[in-house]
């Protein structure tokens, strides 16, 4: 888990020359429109600033208030209202931020408790001492278990990526072995937690799917008619998280199929350390307090009280020490404060750019544009939906930035409720696998580079943005045109 952060803090910092220039063109651009009498839509110019300042590694935070803030002065907002509708959104999104530090609360108790070391302990002794297995049978047993892991990690035992760094390391050697290409165990990696909290509505797909998007939709699209219930969330993003799995099976099947080789590192082929031991009462509890989380989930239909249940049981039963739980609780919203806080300050962007009064014109003027061409609608959004989210890396908060625009336009172009959903669900998923910034490929990199041997960038960016998001497009569109 700490490797883990340390690989998000060492993908920050752009160059300076790369920055002046960009930021540069965009000044110019906007002088030049003022002198020449043009206005431009204040939504656009805060998305496309938002955009570049992401793109050159901007801190999240600032890379969206000043944008805001900027877009709402242009269109005619005194600084003290503009400060005003930023605050007054941040609420919606500081409910869902105090879900993910609870989780991540809970994520860091059940790593302290052993159970994932004791998983990747076993598992990594029992397919390195197999003798009887065909390499055939551990490759696909090991695929196997990294998409279940990564299904569970999302909707069963929310721990989001922080089983990586834990399960992974243990198996390179293995993986070594066989000339596994690491990269498609990233697109694996990538595609299987995209596809868990796009479509199943429980853990963090209960967050994305009911308190995110369908939230944002009922709230956006209440005033136009429209009405989304929960059981249509799942199933509008059953088409595009078809493209996404279709990726996934193109990488293993076909992109990296072929044997790659990768020097044998004593750290990581050394014999695997004898597994921890669980106690049976520790074991147990540690059962008991993932039960629990799920049941009061579902029972209450809140993730944070489930959590806050899980993290109470394993505290109380003595996984971790009484007088620690202060310590684990800071490590898990360290390990989920950027998310929590992405989340919150989205909510507010988005509040400001409704209170310009500039997003209806940009509609209007968007379907004047398209006509009567909703195909063309549909790629223009899902395309535009892609470069918000890839800049800062998390679809969980492009929901808010784009619902005002994209609920809008969509009902103005004549889409049913459920294509309005994928559009709106689809667009801010895509770019969230492949993103730089984004945790999912963070946490890949983490594990598979224990060894110094899996680059961020070629290795788990560029892989799992072309698998996780171009099949994605495609099945997203279809889904915009036949739903």
């Amino acid at each position: 888990m700490q490797a883990m952060m340390e690989e998000l803090d060492t993908q920050r910092g752009p160059s300076r020359r790369r920055a002046l220039p960009v930021l540069g063109a965009i000044g110019l651009v906007y002088l030049g429109s003022l002198a020449v009498g043009y206005h431009i839509n204040a939504v656009v110019l805060a998305i496309v600033l938002m955009i570049a300042l992401c793109l050159l590694r901007v801190p999240v935070a600032v890379a969206m208030i000043s944008p805001a803030l900027l877009g709402a002065l242009h269109a005619g907002l005194t600084m003290q209202d503009s400060i005003a509708a930023l605050n007054d959104n941040l609420l919606v999104g500081a409910q869902v931020g105090m879900t993910y530090v609870m989780v991540g609360a809970f994520a860091v108790a059940l790593a302290r408790s052993g159970l994932l070391e004791l998983l990747a302990a076993w598992i990594s002794a029992r397919l390195g001492t197999d003798a009887g297995a065909t390499a055939g049978g551990v490759r696909w047993t090991m695929f196997g278990l990294f998409i279940a892991a990564s299904v569970m990690s999302q909707n069963v035992i929310p721990v989001h990526i922080a089983f990586i760094p834990v399960l992974i390391p243990p198996l390179l050697a293995v993986m070594n072995r066989l000339h596994i290409d690491r990269r498609a165990v990233a697109c694996i990696l990538a595609c299987s937690i995209s596809s868990s909290y796009l479509l199943l509505p429980t853990g963090f797909g209960a967050i994305f799917l009911n308190e995110i998007l369908l939230a944002n939709l009922n709230e956006v699209g209440g005033p136009l008619g429209l009405t989304v219930t929960a059981d249509m969330t799942w199933r509008a993003m059953f088409l595009p998280v078809l493209g996404i799995l279709a990726g996934m099976l193109v990488a293993v099947f076909v992109s990296y199929r072929r044997p790659r080789d990768y020097a044998a590192v004593s750290a990581v082929e050394a014999p695997v350390a004898p597994a921890p031991r669980l106690r049976p009462g520790q074991l147990a509890a540690t059962i008991v307090a993932m039960a629990a989380a799920l049941v009061c989930q579902l029972a209450f239909d809140s993730l944070l009280v489930g959590a806050m249940i899980g993290f109470l049981i394993l505290g109380a039963s003595g996984v971790f020490r009484w007088n620690e739980q202060d310590d684990v609780f800071t490590e898990g919203l360290r390990m989920m404060a950027q998310v929590a806080v992405i989340i919150t300050i989205a909510s507010g962007f988005a509040g400001v750019l409704s209170a310009t009064g500039e997003v209806a014109p940009l509609v209007e003027a968007s379907a004047r544009m398209i006509g009567d061409n909703r195909a063309l609608g549909a790629a223009i959004m899902l395309i535009l939906g892609l470069f918000i989210t890839i800049g800062f890396g998390d679809s969980f908060a492009s929901v808010p930035i784009l619902a005002p625009i994209y609920v809008p336009l969509a009902l103005a172009l004549g889409f049913s409720p459920l294509a309005t959903v994928a559009l709106l669900g689809a667009s801010a998923a895509l770019g969230d696998a492949g993103s730089p910034a984004s945790t999912i490929t963070l946490g890949a990199t983490a594990g598979l580079n224990a060894d110094g041997q899996h680059d961020h960038i070629k290795d788990s960016v560029v892989p799992t943005f072309i698998h996780a998001n171009l099949g994605m497009v495609v099945t997203a569109w279809i889904a915009a045109m036949i739903l």
